[in-house]
């Protein structure tokens, strides 16, 4: 289910819920995943956010997937089989589109490859555990870099 509503104008994408997401009927569930750490941090002055989903709303941000269902194994995108893919055609005010690592975007490209030329788009490194390669503050650098320089012409504060 998207978290979008008509004054979101940035989105961020990820692939598909984890296990723990899904259990929990919340995005970015999994303990170890750095997502929410990252968003207090950006946007929250480093607090803990309480209320997620009010929180980003207040900001203008959403969160959605590429895929609306998959089969999948565990938790893993690299398992990821049988895609349906995710419609963002109903949301035009969305202004950017960030991209919660190389998958997310990859699957949104299949069926709506043409709101890229439209809006502004940045791939992010995966916020996931499974994405061991980058250190955390390299991640956390770059989740920065994007809101910075996306915070010129959207109201996060």
């Amino acid at each position: 289910m998207p978290w979008i509503d008509q004054k979101t104008k940035v989105v961020v994408i990820g692939t598909m819920p984890s296990v723990k997401s899904l259990a929990y009927q919340m995005y970015y569930a999994h303990p170890q995943n750095n997502f929410w750490c990252f968003m207090a941090e950006i946007l929250n002055g480093g607090k803990e956010i309480k209320h997620k989903k009010e929180f980003l709303s207040s900001k203008h941000i959403g969160l959605w997937d590429s895929l609306s269902s998959c089969e999948r194994e565990g938790s893993l995108d690299s398992r990821i089989r049988d895609m349906v893919y995710n419609d963002f055609h109903p949301y035009p005010q969305i202004k950017y589109y960030l991209f919660n690592g190389q998958k997310a975007f990859r699957f949104f490209k299949v069926l709506n490859s043409d709101l890229l030329t439209q809006s502004n788009y940045f791939i992010l490194p995966s916020t996931s555990p499974a994405n061991a390669s980058v250190s955390k503050n390299t991640k956390l650098k770059a989740w920065i870099d994007v809101f910075s320089k996306i915070a010129l012409s959207t109201s996060f504060k």
